[in-house]
C-alpha cells in the first residue's frame, strides 16, 4: 500500500509540474514573461522543497485515508 501511495505523489509532483509549466506557456503574455515567472517559479521551489514535500505527503496521506 505504501508503495502505491508513493507513487501517487510522484504522480502529483509530475503532474503538477507539467501542468503549471503548460499553464505558463500557453498564457495569454510575452515570451520575456512567461520566462521571467518560471525562472521566479523555479527559484521559489528550489528554496522550499520540503513545503513541497510536506504537500505531497499531506496529500497522499488523505489519499490514503478515503
Amino acid at each position: 500500500m505504501s508503495n502505491s501511495g508513493s507513487t501517487f505523489g510522484i504522480g502529483l509532483l509530475v503532474g503538477t509540474a507539467i501542468g503549471l509549466s503548460l499553464g505558463l506557456l500557453f498564457a495569454p503574455q510575452p515570451g520575456a514573461e512567461t520566462r521571467e515567472l518560471l525562472r521566479e517559479k523555479v527559484e521559489s521551489a528550489k528554496r522550499s522543497p520540503e513545503t513541497v514535500v510536506e504537500r505531497a505527503k499531506k496529500a497522499v496521506q488523505e489519499e490514503a485515508r478515503q
